[in-house]
């Protein structure tokens, strides 16, 4: 008695933490789970290596090679040249920018 009541709350474990690891955000696979964290970190990346860009105000996530920026940017150069740093690396489809420029 006591070892089927293990072993299905082991069971139910194991289906509780296989459910975890499943592909989140609508992603088709986890290859393109894989490729879009790496398209968003490559996109940090750059962020954080430009001078004119503070990379702690804007987050970064990544969806089917959809970039989307967030947050905020103390100029409109500043916004647009997270955009154009986004744009311009390798794996990205498209950007959305949602960054708001604030004074």
């Amino acid at each position: 008695m006591k070892t089927t009541a293990v072993s299905l709350a082991l069971a139910g474990l194991l289906a509780f933490t296989a459910a975890g690891c499943a592909v989140t955000r609508e992603q088709s696979t986890v290859g393109q789970y894989v490729d879009d964290t790496t398209i968003t970190t490559r996109v940090k990346a750059r962020l954080a290596e430009d001078k004119a860009v503070s990379a702690m105000a804007i987050s970064v996530e990544t969806l089917k090679g959809t970039v989307q920026l967030s947050g905020f940017a103390k100029s409109p150069a500043e916004r647009s040249q997270a955009e154009e740093l986004a744009r311009s690396t390798p794996g990205v489809v498209s950007v959305r920018n949602d960054i708001v420029v604030r004074p």
